[in-house]
């Protein structure tokens, strides 16, 4: 719980700072320890820091590239289901059209409903969690009032357009469960902490086996901490949707908003034309 917290979207980009920081003073320790000992280390022993540093690194790459593929599904899956869920919740609108009054009009009203919900306006300026398990609860009550009104059109109308109807709204349910369990599939709080130990360690051995040499190497020094520093926060970034700077597009769903509003204003002023 403390390193959910930890690694929430607000505090990325002190987290971010901090390790810059914190990078360039372990480094600078590592430096000053190794020219400490710098005369009294032989060269075999120097070719022995040298092997152990470098298999720090490599062993830290392969770390970064696995979490790195690990928060890039992550990403990638949530934004194919963003466009999957506004496709199914399209289809249902579209299907319950076809569908006999009263249904046709309460169904799509409810469907307009639905997507408000599904786009909170408000996700930025509060706890995602609290968005999240809110919408989760408005979304599932408008699911039941839907499948009510399916399950007694089912009844009563047993055509193919309600069976039709039906598999619609039934993947509708579905992909939200799967949205809001992509939401909570995240790379392991322990992984992103077993990284940040592993960088420290890294650039302390790194700092360690400059210091054995005869010059301090400013530019390349400063440039690891912040390439090393960006990919990190770049990788706890990709796994936070909504939270940090890369969020996943909700284009598909406000378009479909846009759509359906305007689809139900189009009856209402065809209805005011006539009435004149």
């Amino acid at each position: 719980m403390v390193l959910e917290k930890l690694f929430q979207g607000e505090n990325l980009p002190i987290i971010f700072a901090a390790s810059i920081i914190v990078f360039l003073l372990i480094f600078e320790a590592g430096y000053r320890i190794g020219r400490k000992r710098r005369t009294a280390i032989d060269e075999p022993t120097r070719a022995w820091v040298t092997a152990i540093y470098s298999a720090i690194l490599a062993m830290l790459g392969l770390l970064l590239g696995f979490s790195w593929a690990m928060a890039q599904q992550r990403f990638e899956s949530r934004r194919e289901l963003v466009v999957e869920e506004a496709n199914a919740i399209g289809t249902t609108y579209l299907r319950a059209q076809a569908l006999p009054e009263p249904h046709r009009g309460d169904v799509s009203k409810l469907i307009r409903q639905y997507v408000d919900v599904r786009l909170p306006k408000d996700f930025e300026s509060r706890n995602p969690e609290e968005v999240v398990r809110e919408t989760s609860v408005l979304s599932e009550r408008l699911q039941d009032q839907l499948w009510v009104q399916a399950v007694d059109l089912a009844q009563k109308n047993p055509t193919p357009v309600v069976a039709l109807f039906l598999s619609s709204l039934n993947e509708t349910i579905d992909l939200h469960a799967k949205r809001l369990a992509e939401f909570r599939n995240r790379v392991p709080e322990s992984v992103l902490l077993l990284l940040y130990l592993f960088a420290t360690v890294a650039m302390l051995i790194t700092g360690y086996g400059s210091g054995l040499r005869t010059e301090r190497c400013v530019l390349p020094t400063v440039a690891m901490v912040v390439l090393l520093s960006t990919s990190l926060f770049v990788i706890v970034d990709l796994d936070r949707p909504q939270q940090g700077l890369i969020n996943v597009s909700q284009e598909s769903m406000i378009r479909l908003q846009q759509k359906l509003m305007a689809g139900s204003e189009t009856p209402a002023r065809a209805n005011g034309q006539r009435t004149k």
